[in-house]
């Protein structure tokens, strides 16, 4: 059978790859793209044609890579912990709130919906699902169109804050191995999926919740696979400071000793490092070992900067020649947002508007995120990569007037200005809604479950208190 080839005619502006410097410029023209893959991108495509898309003011932008996001509960989470924080864990809400929302059973489709369908309409094409496995999670993801890995989440130990001043850990290792089984079942299942869409990632949780046996044996199951690892590491100063009791070393380092660091390898958040100002080492190897490694980096600011916290920064990771690709974490699941707090961090972090500029946090967003993975044919526009794709309306007025387009759509326009989203060459998001799945339908689902989870904060909670006093209002009610 033919090719169903389609080509957006004349795009007023094409960030395409540009393979003689390894990033991406501005150029004009045709781009054509049949059977999921770019035949074409630039000047004046002269072959047959099934269908035609008008370029007039539209800016046809790479598929973004989010390397780090989480459905679950996080959906649900929005307006409740923002001010909350524990003070003696360095401020951080993660330890003592994160574990108090229970989601029902019935709304975790509906907030997998939701967080897909808020993504793709910010230009995610590809993304990395940090979760628990359930049934509707392949379903979903494939049916929605998008490009997934799914992260099964496994650990041997619990968190738990005896009254807010220390963390303790509650080790099961039996219920780890069992989670840890159920994992490489569902990475087995997605990489065989029939989409081809969908892959696998095997995911020990945290650095701190595995026992070093565990973090070996889920880095040869993952290698014997062809499949990468992700893990939080060095995300707070917390986890930091229990593995300078337990080991003596920093999060990388510890990785180093047990063999994990190396190309297919991505650190969720990987902030706290031996350099990082709130540390005690007052050394700076951890760079190197990451660069010498291979070693990737998914960075998530706004969730961090919520509760004061920076890395410190994407330009000196770069520069020192880490992979840095850039995840959402939790809500709003908005990668463009995420790119421009990504982009002032930086440079607040690094004291300069010299330290990251707009064409570097492309970069991280696109091109970093697919070498994490381990990809040369997603993040980019450039014949024969996959057909990944958002078009950007250059007239939406946060557009105008228009300078450098990709300036005006990270500083001002962001999402409102993404009109279409394709994956496959296939269009997956339309102003602002998913193609394949009921968002609004979704949407309305996630207010019962919040109020689900308010409803059990307080017996969540081991001191028992209720959910006024958890998540204080911003306002008094009268």
């Amino acid at each position: 059978m033919d090719k169903q080839i389609t080509v957006i005619r004349q795009a007023d502006t094409i960030v395409a790859y540009d393979a003689a410097t390894g990033g991406h410029v501005y150029t004009r023209g045709d781009v054509a793209f049949a059977d999921g893959a770019f035949l074409q991108v630039g000047g004046a495509y002269t072959g047959p044609a099934q269908e035609e898309i008008s370029g007039k003011d539209r800016m046809v932008l790479p598929g973004l890579v989010n390397v780090h996001c989480h459905s679950g509960d996080e959906p649900i989470a929005k307006g409740i912990f923002e001010d909350e924080g524990t003070t003696a864990l360095w401020g951080n809400a993660l330890y003592e709130y994160s574990s108090l929302i229970d989601i029902p059973a019935e709304a975790v489709e509906a907030t997998l919906t939701v967080m897909l369908g808020d993504l793709m309409a910010s230009g995610v094409t590809t993304l990395v699902d940090i979760a628990g496995p359930n049934p509707a999670w392949l379903p979903t993801l494939a049916k929605s169109g998008a490009r997934a890995y799914v992260a099964p989440g496994f650990r041997e130990a619990r968190w738990h804050v005896e009254n807010s001043h220390r963390l303790d850990f509650v080790w099961d290792k039996a219920r780890g191995a069992e989670a840890f089984e159920r994992a490489l079942a569902t990475v087995d299942e997605a990489e065989a999926h029939p989409s081809g869409r969908l892959r696998g990632i095997v995911a020990p949780a945290q650095i701190e919740t595995c026992s070093p046996e565990l973090l070996q044996k889920a880095a040869e199951a993952a290698r014997t696979r062809g499949v990468p690892i992700t893990i939080h590491a060095a995300q707070t100063m917390t986890e930091h400071e229990e593995l300078l009791r337990r080991t003596g070393m920093t999060s990388p380092q510890y990785l180093d000793s047990l063999g994990l660091l190396g190309p297919d390898l991505i650190l969720g958040h990987c902030i706290f490092i031996d350099s990082h100002s709130w540390t005690r080492q007052r050394s700076d190897s951890d760079l190197d070992l990451l660069a010498k490694s291979g070693t990737s980096v998914a960075h998530n600011p706004v969730t961090f900067s919520r509760s004061g916290m920076i890395l410190q920064s994407v330009g000196r990771y770069r520069r020192r020649g880490v992979n840095v690709g850039l995840g959402t974490d939790s809500y709003p699941f908005n990668m463009l947002e995420e790119m421009r707090q990504a982009l002032i961090c930086s440079r607040i972090a690094g004291a300069s508007v010299a330290d990251l500029d707009t064409s570097g946090i492309l970069e991280v967003a696109t091109l970093g995120g697919a070498k994490a993975l381990g990809r040369t044919d997603i993040g980019r526009i450039e014949t024969g990569a996959r057909a990944d794709f958002s078009l950007i309306d250059l007239k939406q007025k946060g557009m105008q007037p228009n300078y450098d387009p990709l300036r005006n759509l990270l500083h001002c326009a962001a999402e409102r200005a993404v009109s279409a989203v394709y994956v496959d060459g296939a269009c997956v998001s339309r102003s602002g809604r998913p193609v394949n799945l009921d968002y609004d339908g979704a949407l309305a689902a996630l207010q019962d479950a919040q109020d689900f989870a308010i409803r059990h904060l307080q017996g969540n909670d081991p001191q028992r208190r209720p959910a006024s006093v958890l998540a204080r209002p911003s306002l008094a009610w009268k």
